[in-house]
C-alpha cells in the first residue's frame, strides 16, 4: 500500500490542500489534511462514517472554512473567497449529493435549468425565465443521463436512480470544470449505483472534468476511481493510485483506516452488507426491469 504522497506541488493540480485543519468545537473534522488533484483525474474519498470525507469536499468549494490550512480551487485561495467571487468559483464546481437536493414540486428540466443560475439575470417565472438556448441545452444534459423523456414530469414521480441523474445534469449545466459528489448512491440500490457512477465516468472523461467524490461501496471505489484516498479520524493516512488494486488490498486499505475494535466491527459490518447487497442484486437481477 502507498502512504500518503509527499510529492512537490504538481504544475496541473486543480485543487490543493495544504495543513489543512477543521475543528466544531471540540470535535476535529479534518487534521493536517493535505492533498492535490490534477486536472482530469478522478479520485474517491474512502474511509467509515465520520472520518472527514464530506468536510473534505465542503472545503473545496467554500461550504466550510479551515480553521488552519490552505485550500485553493482553479487557482483561487477559497477561504478569502466572498461574494461574487465565491459565486463565481461556485459556478465552476458542480456538488452531486447524496439526498439529490432536487425541488419536488418542479418539473425535471426546471430542476435542470437550476443549474445555469448563475447566468440568469432578472426574475425568474418558471420556465419563460430561462433563455432558450438554455433551455436546449437543459434537454441536451437530459438526453446524455438517458432522462429526455421525463422532461416534463415532477422530478418527485421519479425513483431514485432516475433522481440522481437529473442531479448530474443539473450539475452538468454549470458548465464545470470540477465535479464533487458526496456519497451520491448511498442510497441507491446496486444496480443503480453502478449505472450511475458509470455514466459520471463517462461524462467525466468526455468532458475532462476533474472528479473527487466520497464513496463507501468497495467495488464502485476500485472499478471506479484513478486513486483512493483514505481517511482515518479526519487524517489522510493512504493516496494510492487504483491500478491493479485488488479487493483483498482494499481489505487491507480498510484495516489500516480502522485500527480500533469498534472501527473493525463497523467495517466488518459495512462489507458484510455490501456482499449482502450485491448477492441479492444477483438473485434478483433477471426478474428486475431495466433502471431507466
Amino acid at each position: 500500500m502507498t502512504a500518503p504522497a509527499t510529492t512537490g506541488p504538481a504544475p496541473d493540480a486543480l485543487i490543493r490542500l495544504s495543513g489543512v485543519t477543521k475543528t466544531f468545537g471540540s470535535t476535529t473534522a479534518l487534521k493536517d489534511a493535505s492533498l492535490q488533484v490534477s486536472r482530469g483525474e478522478i479520485v474517491v474519498l474512502l474511509g467509515l462514517s465520520g472520518s472527514g470525507k464530506s468536510t473534505l469536499l465542503r472545503h473545496l468549494d467554500g461550504l466550510e472554512i479551515p480553521t488552519s490550512g490552505d485550500v485553493e480551487v482553479l487557482g483561487a485561495a477559497v477561504p478569502s473567497l466572498r461574494g461574487k467571487a465565491l459565486r463565481a468559483l461556485r459556478s465552476r464546481v458542480g456538488f452531486i449529493f447524496q439526498q439529490f437536493e432536487l425541488v419536488p414540486s418542479l418539473t425535471v428540466l426546471e430542476n435542470v435549468l437550476t443549474g445555469s443560475l448563475s447566468r440568469v439575470r432578472g426574475p425568474r417565472l418558471g420556465l419563460w425565465g430561462y433563455a432558450k438556448t438554455a433551455k436546449i441545452q437543459a434537454l441536451e444534459h437530459l438526453d446524455r443521463v438517458g432522462l429526455l423523456d421525463r422532461a416534463y414530469q415532477r422530478s418527485d414521480t421519479l425513483s431514485g436512480g432516475q433522481q440522481q441523474r437529473v442531479a448530474i445534469a443539473r450539475a452538468l449545466m454549470q458548465k464545470p470544470d470540477i465535479l464533487l459528489a458526496d456519497e451520491p448512491v448511498a442510497s441507491l440500490d446496486p444496480e443503480s449505483s453502478d449505472q450511475v457512477m458509470a455514466l459520471i465516468r463517462e461524462i467525466a472523461a468526455d468532458e475532462g472534468l476533474t472528479v473527487v467524490c466520497s464513496l463507501h461501496q468497495v467495488d464502485l471505489a476500485i472499478n471506479w476511481a484513478d486513486r483512493i484516498v483514505g481517511l482515518r479520524h479526519g487524517e489522510i493516512v493512504l493516496d494510492t493510485p487504483t491500478t491493479d488494486l485488488t479487493k483483498s488490498e482494499v481489505m487491507e486499505i480498510y484495516g489500516r483506516v480502522a485500527t480500533t475494535t469498534a472501527e473493525l466491527r463497523a467495517v466488518q459490518v459495512e462489507l458484510t452488507d455490501a456482499a449482502i447487497d450485491a448477492a441479492s442484486a444477483a438473485t434478483d437481477a433477471p426478474a428486475k426491469a431495466p433502471v431507466a
